[in-house]
């Protein structure tokens, strides 16, 4: 293993760990001794990982930490290159932003022969008519609500023009080409249910996190779709 992917897989293993990893365990994880992974941790900080810990207490990464300026694949770059590009039509404003902004960053560190290929990309995302899939304005509170797991009220029309209030656990959005579609966990309907973005009529963030965590509810979810299609 080259020492840039050992790196990238020690970086792996701090961001998917849920509690600090202590040194031998890290080591024992990507097949080195404990001298190497010091220097390896320490490599890293110095390129902008955010690693708390040290020998003896354990390492963890803290949140937000900065992309050490690591080489891709010519795949994985395209992949990235595809990804940003899609999300800067299909997403909010505030998300499109931010597409534009992590490719930008993610430009920044790689090498000059790589940053000329992302500049030269053949692989194009064509612009959307917005007159056919206009973005919703609740998009940004939808997924600040998953990502913070909160309760929210949605004040909803389904395909029928009836109009309904529901105090919804939003966990997930899926982003057709044409549409958002919103799963979350009713509490009037005590089950899950799918909500179209387009027939949301406005949102009333609640402060309240949902009781089960999204993961939970994620999973649950997932074993229920291939026996049954819930309507709204």
């Amino acid at each position: 293993m080259s020492r840039s992917a050992r790196l990238l897989q020690l970086l792996e293993q701090l961001r998917r760990a849920r509690q600090p990893q202590t040194g031998p365990a890290l080591a024992h994880a990507l097949g080195i001794s404990l001298r190497p992974l010091y220097r390896d941790t320490a490599t890293l900080r110095e390129q902008g990982a955010a690693i708390a810990g040290e020998p003896g207490m354990g390492y963890e990464m803290r949140p937000g930490f900065v992309l050490p300026p690591l080489r891709f694949t010519p795949d994985e770059l395209e992949a990235l290159l595809l990804g940003a590009r899609w999300a800067s039509q299909q997403a909010d404003p505030a998300l499109a932003q931010a597409a534009q902004t992590a490719l930008d960053r993610v430009r920044s560190a790689l090498p000059l022969e790589l940053r000329i290929e992302v500049d030269t990309s053949g692989l194009l995302v064509p612009a959307m008519d917005r007159a056919d899939a206009p973005t919703e304005p609740w998009q940004t509170p939808l997924r600040h609500a998953i990502r913070h797991q909160r309760k929210i009220v949605l004040h909803y029309r389904d395909e029928k023009g009836q109009p309904s209030e529901r105090c919804i656990w939003p966990f997930a959005m899926a982003f057709f080409d044409r549409h958002r579609v919103l799963a979350a966990w009713c509490e009037l309907r005590q089950d899950f249910r799918h909500f179209r973005a387009d027939r949301v009529r406005s949102v009333t963030a609640l402060s309240e996190r949902y009781p089960e965590p999204r993961a939970h509810l994620i999973e649950r979810w997932s074993r229920q779709l291939c026996n049954r299609t819930d309507r709204c």
